[in-house]
């Protein structure tokens, strides 16, 4: 096998490990003494992955020494700035960065044959990998769902079982009869649904690059990607989108429904959560429910809202984090733990040019895609409040 097979090897078999560990915690979060030895197994095949890699590094690098001529001749002047070679960053050539933007800066006139490394069966460039990675990093920079989810790469769709039945303890008389309980299962998949964001840039534009325009379509393709998800991921349908966390089948449980929004409603909501889940539950509101909670104050006067110590981290709420997104709505409050909401990512992000589409108004296009999927695997594990006063404020 080669150097990257074995990484490949190696992802795949971490992500088989964490799905395994997952699914096999009792409710306490525990694992039981057969899986921890399994999961022993695994772990040690990717530390053998890791030393064999590092091995083949290592002889390649020797290799590579030994190949090297015993005198270089010294082709330029070495106190002449700019002689030595620039670093190399990341794992896409640098041959194909430096075509990709002179064929950008030349409405794609200067196309040098190294583009073919990324050319797709539309005729499109797919993202080389710095591109794809940037664009993941401002995703979940700006993306609260992708920080608290359980994110899940799948090359096709991924089947997730529940227990939907639990077996109970029952007394039992000496000698009196046993009774049995059926054991059922559910299944939820995870499809994939495409997400695109696609914006036009003048030919002058792209002649005249004086700024990063590399960076700038790169960050604003993110935000809007990131936008967009974060919106499915809280409010989705499930139709043609992930299915949101406050939809009203397949989202949160509704813990209750209230006139208005008083102090003894959010601790209401707390307890609401089953312990097992409390432990790493949030959580998830509207700005303007902030502007109104931190007004509340317990009995002794002192305010439940809790700012945070730390720029950065989030204000804390009864001892909880608290997260607001703009997508929340204004009419309900999330509590719980947000693990159990599974992010399906299929394949990689993909970034095309559109050269003939715009030509007449002297435009390029650029478009980005993605496929996706969200669901709540576990309705339990997140807590929803409902406020009728709040949406009948929203509506008026």
């Amino acid at each position: 096998m080669t150097i990257q097979e074995l990484r490949e090897a190696r992802n795949k078999a971490w992500q088989g490990a964490k799905a395994f560990v997952e699914s096999k915690r009792d409710k306490d979060g525990l694992l039981s003494k057969e899986d921890a030895e399994a999961y022993a197994k695994m772990e040690q095949k990717i530390k053998d992955y890791s030393a064999e890699i590092e091995r083949m590094e290592q002889m390649e690098a020797l290799e590579n020494e030994l190949n090297k001529p015993v005198n270089t001749p010294i082709l330029t002047n070495p106190q002449q700035p700019g002689g030595g070679e620039k670093a190399k960053t990341g794992r896409a050539s640098d041959e194909y960065r430096e075509g990709m933007l002179a064929a950008l800066r030349s409405n794609f006139k200067q196309v040098s044959n190294v583009l073919q490394e990324g050319v797709d069966a539309d005729g499109g460039y797919l993202v080389p990998e710095e591109y794809d990675s940037r664009l993941i990093d401002v995703l979940e920079e700006e993306n609260i769902m992708r920080k608290l989810g359980t994110k899940i790469t799948t090359s096709g769709d991924h089947k997730i079982n529940i227990a939907a039945t639990k077996p109970a303890a029952a007394w039992i008389e000496e000698g009196g009869a046993l009774t049995f309980g059926d054991a059922t299962f559910d299944q939820i998949l995870l499809d994939a649904h495409k997400l695109h964001v696609a914006i036009k840039v003048t030919e002058e534009l792209l002649y005249d690059n004086a700024f990063g325009l590399e960076s700038y379509i790169i960050a604003q393709f993110g935000k809007a990607l990131s936008n967009a998800e974060e919106d499915a991921f809280l409010n989705g349908t499930g139709t043609g989108q992930p299915l949101g966390l406050f939809a009203a089948k397949g989202g949160g449980t509704v813990a209750d429904t209230v006139e208005a929004l008083t102090a003894d409603n959010v601790i209401n909501l707390v307890y609401a959560l089953k312990r097992p889940y409390r432990k790493n539950a949030r959580f998830i509101m509207n700005d303007k429910t902030v502007a109104q909670i931190r007004t509340f104050k317990d009995n002794n006067g002192a305010y439940m809202w809790q700012p945070a110590l730390t720029q950065g981290e989030p204000d804390r709420l009864l001892g909880y984090e608290v997260y607001t997104s703009p997508y929340a709505p204004a009419d309900a409050i999330a509590f719980g733990d947000y693990k159990y909401y599974n992010i399906g990512d299929r394949g990689t992000r993909s970034f095309k040019q559109l050269t003939e589409l715009f030509a007449g108004n002297g435009m390029i296009g650029f478009v980005a895609k993605e496929r996706v999927d969200g669901k709540l695997v576990l309705a339990e594990a997140v807590q929803i409040l409902k406020v009728k006063a709040a949406a009948k404020a929203a509506k008026a």
